[in-house]
């Protein structure tokens, strides 16, 4: 079978990986080079489905609980099984406690338990939250590493494309492209910054609750931090805002003050794919599969949902729509 695969991102990355496990001749099309605009590169790369669970249907958690063995089939070693930790300043400890009631697969930890799993955190809080079976990944790593396994394979990245014949499927996964041609596809934007500072290590992503913007700070290597993310109900896809920068500087200097000091290396921010009820879909008119919507749920669910897309593509009805 050769099959057309639309957009280089996750979505598409692991469709392609899973299209030619399964013997497919794949060419990817890739217009725009080294990952530009794509949302993939700017995302957190938290396993983190029992904390997705907080704010999202049950069936985030069950398709997403086994992502961190997904990833490692994919890509062995490039996954962080450290779990999350959960916190939240003195004055908001009333967020830990909702969020505790709304999901599961955590134990309570008070300051020694914390200090001791993370010791740049000693004596800064109270009582958290830890989800050990939780994991997280570098997106950018393993979105290159991803790309650098399906060439080694023969798939074929073209920045052209001579539209869908000549392919026995086309599977698009070009996120937020298809806003305003897929019903009900929005834009929810996500702003995020890097900083870099060798005065604090961790070993895992901290969630830092607050009532108006959750902030999840995630090590990469050599001290650096991801910080992120908000959630803002638009399509604009210009640079970060004067007002989310400040409020996710805050938060960094609210886990530790070390952070104030920090080298902000970098900003940005892009407009995240979303349906209605926040769901990804997989979708199948012809031959051509639609996968999207996966919001800001990506890494966590590209390899389950990649997974549905190919098994539309070998199915030999026309027609049908997987979603969560």
């Amino acid at each position: 079978m050769r099959v057309l695969v639309k957009g280089a991102g996750v979505a598409g990355l692991t469709v392609a990986h899973e299209l030619q496990s399964r013997g497919a001749d794949v060419i990817m099309l890739e217009p725009h080079a080294n990952f530009a605009g794509a949302a993939s590169w700017l995302a957190g790369g938290m396993l983190a489905p029992w904390c997705e669970r907080e704010s999202a249907d049950a069936s985030v958690l069950e398709r997403g609980e086994d992502a961190p063995d997904r990833w490692e089939a994919i890509l062995p070693d490039l996954v962080t099984r450290n779990g999350t930790l959960v916190l939240a300043p003195p004055r908001d400890q009333s967020e830990l406690r909702r969020f505790a009631s709304r999901t599961t697969g955590y134990h309570w930890l008070d300051e020694a338990e914390i200090a001791a799993l993370e010791p740049s955190l000693a004596g800064r809080f109270r009582e958290g939250l830890f989800l050990p079976r939780e994991a997280h990944l570098d997106p950018r790593q393993v979105l290159m590493a991803l790309r650098a396994n399906l060439t080694a394979a023969g798939v074929t990245f073209t920045a052209e494309a001579d539209g869908d014949d000549g392919y026995d499927r086309t599977i698009d996964c070009t996120g937020a492209a298809r806003i305003g041609t897929l019903p009900g596809l929005r834009g929810v934007r996500g702003e995020m910054l890097y900083l870099a500072t060798d005065e604090i290590a961790l070993a895992r992503p901290v969630r830092l609750l607050h009532p108006r913007i959750p902030v999840y700070i995630v090590p990469r290597a050599k001290g650096r931090f991801m910080i992120g993310a908000t959630m803002i109900e638009t399509e604009f896809s210009g640079p970060i805002t004067a007002r989310s920068l400040m409020e996710l500087l805050n938060a960094a200097y609210t886990l530790h003050p070390a952070f104030a000091d920090a080298i902000v290396t970098e900003t940005g921010a892009g407009v995240r794919p979303a349906f209605p009820d926040n769901f990804p879909r997989v979708a199948r008119h012809g031959n051509v599969i639609t996968l999207n919507g996966l919001y800001r749920h990506g890494f966590l669910l590209a390899p389950t949902m990649a997974a549905e897309a190919v098994d539309l593509a070998f199915s030999d009805h026309p027609r049908g729509e997987r979603s969560l």
